[in-house]
């Protein structure tokens, strides 16, 4: 007998119930005052070549299996603002990461030519092939849902923030650990500034997308095991980076 489709309601919290576990003991220390540039060095190389540099592409990919057309815009957008800047500083996001990463003191090289961790290419592996999925709205679900999400999504679905004045974005990139611990100049920062910009919006369209279009209950399954199996590899490969780092769990 055919499992009755979850209420949005009820598939809505399932999701939310994934996010709220996105969180790794390691993220304190890799952003408190005791981190090394060194270590931060490995912790964004990896973030780089793991979906920072590509994460245009994996986008385009889900939007090139052709979805809805509600969809599809919600898509181009965000690619847009990913692979251009269009809709915050004119300059794509990879662009504006390796500015963020000189402002650290670090060549874009130092990134380019760095090796993945072995937990790192098992979930760039898992991106690659979940954005080629038949169905979109899996893909959808990695990306936009998981990747770009974090156990702040819950507040920000059921009680929506409003958007950001400059002041208030300025604030925020005042009390960002790489300026508070680092001393970073504020010129490099326009990749936080994009993402305070236009993020609380992509958070909306992430979980219309995904919430609306899974209409039966074996893609809603999909899309539950899909972002479980996402977290999995997600923790993991932040192990792998902590290890790396010689960080210590509390």
């Amino acid at each position: 007998m055919a499992q009755k489709r979850l209420t949005r309601t009820q598939f809505l919290e399932r999701l939310l119930a994934v996010m709220d576990r996105k969180h790794h003991w390691a993220w304190p220390i890799i952003m408190g005052p005791g981190i090394t540039k060194t270590q931060l060095r490995l912790h964004y190389q990896q973030e780089f070549l793991v979906y920072v540099r590509d994460f245009p592409v994996f986008l385009a990919r889900v939007h090139g299996q052709n979805p809805p057309s509600d969809v599809r815009r919600m898509l181009a957008e965000n690619i847009y603002e990913e692979d251009t800047g269009g809709l915050s500083f004119g300059r794509s996001h990879p662009e504006l990461f390796n500015d963020m990463m000189r402002g650290l003191g670090f060549d874009g090289d130092v990134f380019a030519d760095a090796a993945l961790l072995p937990a790192s290419a098992r979930y760039r592996r898992w991106l690659e092939k979940v954005t080629a999925s038949r169905d979109w709205v899996v893909g959808a679900a990695a990306l936009a849902l998981f990747v770009e999400g974090s156990l702040k999504d819950r507040q920000e679905i059921l009680a929506p923030s409003k958007p950001k004045t400059d002041e208030e974005i300025e604030a925020y990139v005042d009390a960002h650990p790489l300026i508070r611990h680092h001393g970073i100049d504020k010129r490099h920062m326009d990749l936080i500034r994009a993402h305070q910009k236009v993020e609380a919006g992509h958070r909306q369209d992430a979980y219309t997308m995904v919430v609306n279009h899974a209409d039966t209950r074996s893609r809603q399954n999909a899309v539950l095991a899909c972002v479980a199996h996402g977290l999995t590899l997600w923790m993991k490969y932040r192990d792998n980076v902590a290890k790396a780092c010689k960080l210590k769990k509390p």
